[in-house]
């Protein structure tokens, strides 16, 4: 996908997310910040975009969305338990209505038989309601390909989680 098409994505998520008055926070891990480097292209971005958390080591995610170490040895950092707690976590630590959540293998090292380079993992989460959802992918292409279809795969769950209307005030 092209940066061009997600720009486009990142400019119809925010309409959506001014239209019902909700925020977005992003936890990145494979992906860096491109996810909140697209959605704060978008002039404007400062009313719908509350923070993003880059938490590239396993480290990071323990200490900044409150990923447990015990998940992390059950299941890898790249993996769809993984993305969930970081979402529910980048939703905890933030005032956001919905999060996104990205952790993968990139490339071009890293891989192995059973998680090979191009295995990404997402997670939506939505406060006061709607089901989290979870999602891995196996992506081709180099590095670049596999970071920029995750930021298009993220801003299209998270367009989607932002269409759903559930009731803002429920707990």
């Amino acid at each position: 996908m092209s940066g061009t098409g997600n720009d486009t994505l990142a400019a119809k998520l925010g309409s959506l997310l001014l239209a019902g008055g909700l925020r977005v926070v992003t936890a990145e891990s494979c992906t860096g910040g491109l996810i909140a480097g697209a959605i704060t292209s978008i002039a404007g971005s400062s009313d719908w975009f509350e923070r993003g958390f880059v938490t590239y080591s396993n480290d990071a995610k323990t200490e900044l969305l409150d990923v447990t170490p015990e998940l992390l040895a059950a299941h890898g950092a790249v993996s769809e338990p993984v993305a969930l707690a970081m979402a529910v976590g980048a939703l905890a630590n933030s005032r956001a209505d919905i999060a996104v959540a990205v952790t993968g293998i990139a490339g071009p090292g890293g891989g192995t038989p059973g998680k090979p380079v191009g295995t990404v993992c997402f997670a939506w989460a939505r406060r006061g309601g709607g089901a989290p959802g979870t999602r891995t992918e196996h992506l081709p292409g180099n590095r670049a390909d596999v970071r920029e279809a995750s930021v298009g795969i993220a801003l299209d769950g998270l367009i989607e989680a932002a269409g759903e209307s559930p009731d803002r005030n429920s707990p």
